[in-house]
């Protein structure tokens, strides 16, 4: 496996995760990803503002 295919599924799993802890879609929870960055914290916050909205 290719490091890229295994960053691609580490990041699949993370928004994974977000979307079962947070209750956003898996896309959401790529999209704020993308968005945030690397700051786990600032994701998590974000995604739960997201659905308080929505």
């Amino acid at each position: 496996m290719t490091a890229k295919k295994q960053k691609t599924e580490s990041k699949d799993k993370k928004a994974l995760r977000l979307a079962e802890t947070t209750d956003v879609s898996p896309k959401q929870a790529k999209e704020l990803m993308q968005k945030h960055g690397k700051d786990n914290s600032k994701v998590e916050k974000e995604a739960r503002n997201f659905k308080a909205e929505g």
